[in-house]
């Protein structure tokens, strides 16, 4: 997909703060489209369809958190990537916009150009990877969902098939922040299971397999899969 293709709704209450966004994203060819609050933000999302949501958390009418929150509940942007940019920098405020489905938190101010590469990055890293794809692959890692097979540096690691369904869940959307009962609900689903760190205990032992540049934990809220770079 062109970058002229790409749709990217910017929700923010403060004029300078849209006008600046949107300068240094349509300069790069994206299509940009705003909005002044979180209730108008919804009608534009229904209208675009937009492949990238940039929120503010406090806004007028509807703030940022539970304009996140309704979107998730939308099948529709099941695949949507959701960015906040806020001035916001509680630890409470970062854990609320994770488990209501937020991919990154960005605090204010920061650097067009860096906010240009954080974009760059979600999009690139949130291409959509259907999880009926035959195999992930990426530097060094190599995983087979139809054989249950994992390939890491050229040798095959055997991992037990609740170790397996863990990784690959995690690594079919590199970067997005999957919430523990999401985890729960799609690896064990109703599964009778013990104690309340079987999935703390999985991601040690992908861990010990894998080392610690592949899972990062998201204190509070679950966990995600960092691609590696090339």
């Amino acid at each position: 997909m062109n970058k002229k293709d790409i749709k990217i709704l910017l929700v923010d209450d403060e004029p300078d703060i849209i006008e600046i966004v949107r300068f240094n994203l349509e300069k790069v060819g994206y299509q940009i489209f705003t909005a002044p609050d979180g209730l108008k933000a919804l009608k534009v999302a229904e209208k675009e369809l937009p492949h990238l949501i940039i929120l503010d958390v406090m806004m007028p009418n509807l703030d940022g958190i539970e304009t996140c929150e309704r979107l998730r509940q939308d099948n529709r942007f099941n695949d949507t990537v959701i960015m906040f940019l806020t001035a916001r920098g509680e630890d409470y405020s970062y854990v609320a916009a994770f488990e209501v489905g937020a991919d990154d938190y960005v605090t204010k101010p920061i650097k067009p150009k860096v906010l240009v590469s954080k974009v760059k990055g979600l999009l690139r890293r949130f291409k959509e990877i259907s999880l009926n794809d035959k195999t992930l692959d990426f530097l060094n890692l190599s995983i087979d969902k139809d054989k249950y097979k994992v390939v890491f540096k050229k040798q095959e690691l055997f991992l037990p098939r609740k170790e397996f369904e863990l990784l690959y869940l995690l690594a079919s959307k590199p970067g997005k922040v999957f919430k523990r009962d999401d985890i729960m609900e799609n690896v064990w689903g109703n599964e009778v299971i013990v104690g309340d760190r079987t999935i703390d205990v999985h991601i040690r032992k992908l861990r010990e397999k894998l080392g610690d540049h592949f899972l990062k934990t998201i204190k509070g809220v679950g966990y995600k899969f960092i691609e590696p770079e090339n």
